[in-house]
């Protein structure tokens, strides 16, 4: 052999040594042997996981203590078209991202409006919903609002659930104002009807629901939400196949009507009035 020949076989030997990783995970995505999205794996284990936080009309629970609400009947839509059960695990707001990232459940519905910084930890579905932040005010501690620069006030005390969009706003409209921070909006709430801050800011229409349950002490100092947001599920990176999944369930149940008719009922009727009294 001359010496030519052996040098080209050393280099044909040694180039094949590298690729042998390639060679036997070539095959092996194309038997789409790849690891399972989340779709797959719930459909292999007969449940879906839903990440969800508790906060009225979206998510709460009735007299018997079973859950209901707007995002409720999302995942149980969701999972029914699916062929499999919904199984909802409640998560502090504050910490339902990491959750999610560390599988605890496949997917957040829960109300989650889809902003930049989320978006770099999680990806995003199209939105199935758009909200809105708007305030609630104590009647008797903080009267006469009227506008927002009524509530930019240092002696103004604002109560947001943590983590949520409504403090982005509340320091965004309001920096001015001392800002008060609950795990659980009904914290937050409480503690404007016990006349322990001047406002809160949530998601629409909650705040509005708050002044309806409370009118001998709250009320709506602006006729409509200042803000407005897209809402959408949220799931791990890099699970493409699942978003895809999830973003045409979205565009079918939107199309029939159906996200339409559930959010009407849950945020324009009080038929449900009834499950929870």
């Amino acid at each position: 052999m001359t010496r030519r020949k052996h040098s080209s076989l050393v280099m044909i030997l040694a180039f094949t040594v590298l690729l042998a990783p390639a060679l036997v995970a070539g095959p092996v995505w194309a038997a789409g042997k790849m690891a399972p999205s989340t779709v797959e794996k719930v459909l292999q284990r007969g449940v879906l996981k839903v990440g969800m936080s508790t906060f009225v009309l979206w998510a709460m629970k009735d007299k018997t203590g079973k859950l209901i609400g707007f995002e409720i009947d999302v995942a149980r839509r969701l999972a029914e078209d699916m062929g499999v059960k919904v199984k909802f695990v409640p998560t502090k707001w504050s910490g339902i991202i990491p959750a999610l990232i560390t599988g605890k459940f496949d997917v957040i519905i829960g109300g989650m409006g889809i902003v930049p910084k989320r978006n770099l930890k999680v990806n995003f579905t199209i939105p199935y919903d758009f909200t809105g932040m708007s305030v609630v005010a104590h009647s008797q501690k903080a009267p006469g609002l009227r506008n927002l620069s009524d509530l930019d006030k240092a002696d103004i005390v604002i109560a947001a659930r943590l983590g949520s969009t409504a403090v982005t706003a509340t320091k965004k409209y309001f920096p001015k104002a001392k800002l008060r921070l609950f795990d659980d909006e009904s914290q937050a709430y409480q503690e404007l009807a016990n006349g322990r801050v001047h406002a809160v800011v949530g998601s629409a229409p909650t705040p509005a629901f708050q002044a309806l349950k409370y009118p001998d002490r709250l009320y709506l100092p602006l006729d409509k939400p200042f803000t407005r947001e897209p809402i959408g599920f949220a799931v791990r990176k890099g699970d493409h196949d699942s978003l895809n999944f999830f973003n045409n369930w979205i565009r079918l149940v939107a199309a029939e009507g159906w996200l339409a008719e559930r959010k009407y009922y849950w945020f324009r009727t009080k038929d449900w009035e009834k499950l929870i009294q």
